[in-house]
């Protein structure tokens, strides 16, 4: 009985070591690929904000601007584009009512010499010039 127990016990070991044969490199890791996606639209646009215009784009309305009056833009370039970009974002929610959009024009072109905006008149014409050359899709 002892001689089968022993058999039996070699029988097990060459089994298991025969299992145990082969590459003794570990398996590969699988590989994680990111998933593939595109980016999702900034703060900006989700908020309504047109992007950045060109520089002669932005050079345009700057020069329309000053046309209308040259206090609009009182030597900040820069700020009054991006005060045409917000705009941007009150024509974009609401493009059909236009004395709303006045009055938001009015709000945002300021200067130190007109506090309380430019008028009626001339916010339309910024509201115009901010249509065609700042957010022309909206």
């Amino acid at each position: 009985m002892a001689r089968r127990v022993l058999m039996g016990m070699a029988a097990l070991v060459l089994a298991l070591s025969a299992g145990a044969c082969g590459d003794d490199s570990p398996d590969p890791a699988p590989r994680l690929v990111p998933p593939v996606t595109t980016p999702g639209p900034g703060r900006e646009a989700v908020a309504g904000i047109a992007p950045l215009p060109d520089q002669a784009t932005a050079l345009e309305f700057v020069d329309v601007l000053i046309a209308i009056d040259r206090d609009i833009v009182h030597n900040q370039e820069e700020k009054a584009v991006d005060r045409g970009r917000d705009l941007c974002a009150a024509v974009k929610s609401t493009p059909d009512d236009e004395p709303k959009l006045v009055q938001a024009t009015i709000r945002r072109f300021t200067s130190p010499n007109h506090p309380k905006g430019f008028g009626e008149a001339k916010s339309k014409r910024i509201l115009a010039a901010t249509r065609k050359y700042i957010c022309p899709s909206y």
